[in-house]
């Protein structure tokens, strides 16, 4: 997995040693209404990314490093299988409301589809309006289907021409 470079952010590859620092990013007890669970403690994040970090080769996820506050901000993440990626995004209470969720699911998705990947998929609670734009503009469309009480979201490209 590699780092994804924009003029605004940086995505780097998550690693137990960001645990410390994304602790007080997802500190805030609200941050979790739509995407569950409560806050955790440093600890018990070093070892869930510890987790992610010897995960299968389909467990993609990076922490959001906000260039102008040189500081961590978030996390996208990604799911592969095959040709399919279910991505996330969560950025933390603070930084909300200034497009950071959408430039950093947008360099994700880039980075996955230059990579093959041709659907995304993201689960999204109905009430979650936030999410639903940063879908929205990832060109994402809500869906018929239902799980765990939210909303699929997908995009399917077309495969490029054979020459």
């Amino acid at each position: 997995m590699d780092t994804i470079e924009t003029p605004l952010l940086i995505l780097r590859p998550l690693r137990p040693e960001h645990a410390d620092e994304m602790a007080v990013v997802l500190a805030d007890p609200a941050l979790h209404t739509f995407i569950g669970g409560a806050p955790l403690s440093a600890q018990d994040l070093r070892a869930r990314y510890e987790r992610l970090s010897a995960g299968p080769p389909g467990w993609r996820n990076w922490v959001i490093w906000l260039r102008r506050e040189e500081r961590l901000v978030g996390y996208v993440q990604a799911t592969v299988d095959g040709r399919t990626a279910e991505i996330a995004w969560v950025i933390g209470t603070p930084w909300q409301g200034r497009g950071l969720a959408t430039a950093a699911a947008t360099a994700m998705v880039g980075r996955l589809a230059e990579q093959g990947i041709d659907t995304f998929v993201a689960h999204i609670h109905p009430d979650h309006r936030a999410s639903a734009a940063v879908a929205t503009s990832l060109g994402l469309s809500p869906t018929d289907r239902w799980e765990d009480g939210e909303i699929r979201w997908e995009r399917t490209e077309a495969p490029p021409p054979r020459g």
